[in-house]
């Protein structure tokens, strides 16, 4: 019988991911992981859990798997998130740019360490409750395709899985709507049918990873000028993990017409802003791109691109440039490419790769 290991989260899409296996006739175990959160006391009593694995879903992951009749085990990967999620994302930061942890997350915590503690357990795939599909093409290569709901689809945080990654991956919910899922969840008779969505940056306990930085990251909030791209200083800003590329409240400066962050320069402690015109751009370079067909395209190719998870696919040409490196020109300018999230190629519905965002001009 196939073995499926279904990462539990106690949510509803990871339940019902292990609910239709079990009634898809699998050998399914549950397994959560018990990551990394912030030590000691912090401001406004906020807690210390990590949201995503909180004791309250702890406890729902446990009381589903009992529901469905499955073995469920917690694992400990708090010092392989704190090295590979966390302390990556505090780094971007210090460098002067705007990380996606949840990118990081699927790499190296889903589809490495927890893939491979469930290849150890002898299972032959690792189910996560993504909205996304696996499909394969005449050759047998393995593609990501975006979730049915395109709403809630998340192909793009997927961008980074290999072809062995791919190759062990299922992913039940992806054809289906979260309506639907959560009807599912109700037929199988699920507690966790009307649970709230889980939130991003799961490690920082009030959500405020401004003040997480400053408290515990140890990244430097240095004040230093504000200045238009003629040199013209308008003023200091508090810091440049406060501010991201497109940002146009809280400046704390006053000027003729509304003035966006164009970018940061932390070599210099500076802070560029500009106008709206001045904002858009139609180029940029991708590094550490992963092609998911595992190798790069050899001609020019026309893709939707999209330059953060919430985005709207742009219409553009990319070129690869090696294996890892691909250059992008957009059809129109975009306010908002910035340094550090991750370009995602699309044709139609597949995802051909994707990389970190590394120059924009």
């Amino acid at each position: 019988m196939t073995k499926v290991v279904v990462a539990m989260s106690g949510g509803v899409d990871s339940s019902v991911s292990a609910a239709l296996l079990v009634e898809q006739g699998y050998e399914v175990e549950g397994i959560m992981m018990r990551l990394w959160s912030e030590p000691g006391d912090i401001e406004m009593g906020a807690k210390r859990d990590n949201r995503c694995c909180t004791r309250d879903q702890m406890m729902d992951a446990h009381f589903v798997a009992r529901h469905l009749g499955i073995p469920f085990q917690m694992i400990d990967a708090r010092d392989v998130f704190k090295s590979q999620v966390v302390d990556r994302f505090i780094a971007g930061y210090a460098q002067g740019v705007t990380p996606n942890p949840c990118l990081s997350c699927n790499r190296h915590i889903r589809f490495t360490f927890l893939l491979n503690a469930a290849l150890e357990r002898g299972a032959d795939f690792l189910a996560t409750g993504h909205y996304a599909r696996v499909t394969q093409d005449s050759a047998g290569r393995y593609e990501l395709r975006r979730g049915a709901d395109r709403h809630k689809d998340q192909s793009y945080v997927l961008s980074v899985l290999t072809q062995d990654q791919l190759k062990h991956a299922m992913f039940p919910v992806g054809g289906y709507t979260k309506d639907e899922v959560r009807a599912l969840a109700a037929d199988f008779g699920l507690r966790v049918a009307s649970k709230d969505e889980s939130q991003d940056l799961c490690f920082l306990a009030d959500g405020d990873y401004r003040r997480f930085l400053r408290n515990f990251g140890g990244v430097e909030m240095t004040p230093g000028p504000i200045v238009l791209q003629s040199g013209e200083v308008l003023g200091e800003h508090t810091g440049l993990p406060n501010y991201t590329t497109g940002q146009r409240k809280g400046l704390g400066i006053s000027y003729q017409e509304p003035l966006y962050v164009l970018r940061k320069e932390a070599s210099t402690n500076t802070l560029i802003v500009g106008t709206r015109a001045e904002l858009g751009k139609d180029k940029l370079v991708a590094t550490g791109v992963n092609w998911i067909a595992g190798e790069a395209p050899q001609d020019e190719f026309r893709a939707d691109i999209k330059i953060r998870y919430k985005a709207r696919p742009a219409a553009g040409c990319v070129q690869s440039a090696g294996t890892d490196r691909a250059s992008v020109q957009l059809d129109e300018p975009l306010p908002d490419i910035t340094p550090g999230q991750s370009a995602v190629f699309y044709e139609d519905d597949r995802v051909i790769g994707g990389g970190v965002i590394a120059q924009v001009n």
